[in-house]
């Protein structure tokens, strides 16, 4: 039967209206966080100290606070000889933030050769002065837009990681953004590498720096014809360590995040432990830690009780009932928001990153994870966790499923934008 002119404009107005009430669900929601949001408390959480570790030839040492690990970055960067590579997703213009800046802008006019990326979309509240450098540091600004081909997935991503690597002899990445807020406010986890896989993590930001996307839009003010040589290739890297480092690369529409985190929950037999900020799980991810349960696995999820996004919340929330069913236990982190993005199987396998369990990050952005096999290191993530669920409140079926018809109707709302997030 064919379509009417009548049928059409019933459907359009459907659609608009639809979309319309998302709209408003959404912006009365973020109106509500705001004022929550000046309302709270001061961020409290248990601290842990910094944990040390090895995995093969490689020493880490495991952040879990960010205090000590920007310490650490800028003492690295003070003592930098040659080269110092600094990737990062949001860097915000605030003390934190400028002695980031000062430490970089000083090791480059001490001859050191320094390479900065950031994150355009990411800082656009950030004043744009901040991101003045000397030409003695060479950046690069990953752009609004990619291509004139905006459409496609390959060139929407966003650069969401966060590496530092000096001298080609220490590494860090892991969760924590560059500002006072992460310093202090945030519960994230970040890991420091010596050894080895240093070559591996220089390499994922030699790759991005040589990087060029096609069909560049030269009229958008984040694009800068491409001038900049070609950093060159890493040699000496290992074949045979116990960690690999996992990138996402949309350019190249390769994603082996999310199969690196399916290939793990499969071999699942004791435990599945993860953490993360935003919890908007594909069909499959879900079915696979469903079968883990089914099979005995202690399957726990910790997120943020609320997050520094309310809608990524909300669209979290419409998941939670099918997988407290499943057995999967869901813990909501209180008093800070909780940002790491880091998972321990088994008392064998980890992974400290970039990536968060959503489409964004899984089949989205330019994210990097470390993938290690070392029961060391699983042994201080499972310390970090259990400090972690020590502030935390488990959700039970009974009690979320008696949660209100409104908050579930918005939840119901809002779902259609979940492969937005």
């Amino acid at each position: 039967m064919p379509v009417t002119p009548r049928s059409r404009r019933i459907i359009r107005n459907a659609a608009l209206g639809l979309f319309g009430a998302q709209c408003a669900a959404a912006g009365t929601l973020m109106a509500v966080d705001a004022v929550r949001k000046q309302r709270a408390n001061p961020p409290e959480f248990p601290l842990s100290e910094t944990m040390e570790a090895h995995a093969g030839d490689d020493q880490l040492s495991v952040y879990g606070y960010g205090a000590p690990l920007f310490d650490d970055m800028i003492e690295a960067i003070e003592s930098a000889q040659h080269s110092v590579y600094f990737e990062t997703f949001i860097w915000k213009a605030d003390p934190v933030g400028q002695r980031f800046k000062d430490a970089l802008i000083a090791a480059a006019e001490r001859g050191v050769d320094v390479h900065v990326v950031y994150d355009v979309f990411a800082n656009l509240v950030v004043d744009p002065r901040f991101f003045r450098m000397p030409d003695t540091v060479h950046v690069k600004r990953h752009p609004l837009f990619q291509s004139a081909a905006f459409w496609r997935l390959r060139n929407t991503g966003r650069d969401h990681r966060k590496l530092l690597v000096v001298d080609s002899r220490v590494a860090f990445v892991g969760g924590f953004n560059i500002g006072a807020r992460y310093s202090h406010d945030w519960r994230d986890t970040h890991a420091r590498v010596i050894g080895p896989t240093v070559a591996e993590l220089e390499n994922a930001f030699v790759a991005y720096w040589n990087l060029r996307p096609a069909h560049l839009l030269p009229n958008l003010p984040s694009w800068k014809p491409s001038t900049k040589p070609e950093l060159p290739a890493v040699k000496n890297r290992n074949w045979q360590g116990q960690i690999a480092i996992q990138r996402n690369t949309p350019r190249w529409a390769v994603y082996p995040i999310r199969n690196m985190y399916l290939e793990a929950i499969d071999r699942a037999e004791r435990n599945i432990w993860l953490t993360t900020a935003y919890l908007i799980p594909d069909e499959d991810f879900r079915t696979a830690l469903g079968r883990a349960v089914d099979r005995g696995v202690d399957v726990r999820i910790i997120v943020p009780a609320e997050s520094n996004h309310v809608v990524a919340d909300w669209l979290s929330r419409g998941f939670y009932s099918g997988m407290l069913r499943d057995g999967i236990h869901l813990y909501l982190f209180r008093g800070a928001m909780v940002h790491a993005k880091t998972a321990t199987i088994d008392g064998v396998w980890s992974t400290i990153g970039t990536a968060n369990l959503d489409r964004l990050s899984l089949l989205g952005n330019y994210e990097v994870n470390a993938e290690i096999r070392s029961h060391e290191v699983a042994a201080v993530l499972e310390r970090l966790f259990l400090t972690d669920q020590s502030n935390c409140t488990e959700l039970e079926l009974e009690h979320w499923e008696s949660r209100s018809l409104l908050a579930k109707a918005t939840e119901i709302l809002l779902a259609p934008w979940r492969p937005l997030f």
